[in-house]
């Protein structure tokens, strides 16, 4: 792609993939804007970077499709002084918005690649409050925390309770919830010691995190 057609291009997603899907926070589109998503994807890909699809990167695991970014980006409402946990790094991309919107970002990713990949990419963007670690967080990764925003970037069979435990007080945690067919995009928000509020935004699919615990089924 010529560089005319790529910011057309990214005209486009945004005004008919994600403003249509009710994304209308001018801070989250104007980032869209800002950060070439065309950079993060694989070389094999690019002509792809604006679909409305997910991207494979490898291992069975994807670029979520750019609208579903967009949404949860709107639903986390990310701060400037807020401290995000990030479980599963990927291509770097969702990374490289949540570290322009928060204080710090502490991404995990258990293929140690894609790290590495992705800690190339953000560090040729300039981005420097970003920590990446290599790791298994599918049920957990407290040694950070107390975070202000969770995002998990693989589905969840399960919500497990560790997640909601690492929230600082009205943290908020995006996990996309459930089995093929129906798995629906959850924002959690603690709203005191003991108490969370849940809320489902959209439906959607999306590739397991690896190793996320899986419900205990009766067997007859």
């Amino acid at each position: 792609m010529m560089d005319v057609n790529l910011e057309q291009a990214r005209f486009n997603m945004i005004e008919q993939q994600i403003r249509p899907w009710e994304v209308l926070d001018q801070g989250v589109l104007d980032l869209l804007m800002r950060v070439p998503r065309e950079d993060f994807v694989p070389p094999r890909y690019r002509n792809l970077a604006f679909a409305d699809m997910n991207i494979p990167i490898g291992h069975d695991q994807v670029m979520m499709a750019p609208k579903v970014e967009a949404r949860l980006l709107q639903a986390l409402d990310v701060q400037p002084d807020d401290v995000v946990l990030e479980v599963g790094t990927g291509s770097g991309y969702l990374t490289a918005l949540l570290a322009h919107l928060g204080r710090h970002v502490y991404s995990v990713e258990i293929f140690e690649d894609l790290s590495a990949a992705a800690g190339e990419r953000l560090a040729a963007h300039g981005l420097d409050n970003v920590t990446l670690d290599t790791g298994d967080a599918a049920r957990g990764w407290s040694r950070h925390g107390p975070y202000d925003v969770i995002v998990l970037t693989g589905s969840v069979p399960v919500l497990e309770e560790t997640w909601k435990r690492d929230l600082a007080p009205d943290g908020r945690l995006f996990a996309i919830v459930g089995e093929p067919p129906v798995m629906n995009a959850r924002l959690v928000t603690r709203v005191a010691e003991n108490e969370w509020a849940s809320e489902d935004l959209f439906e959607t699919l999306l590739p397991p995190l690896v190793n996320a615990p899986r419900p205990q089924r009766f067997v007859l």
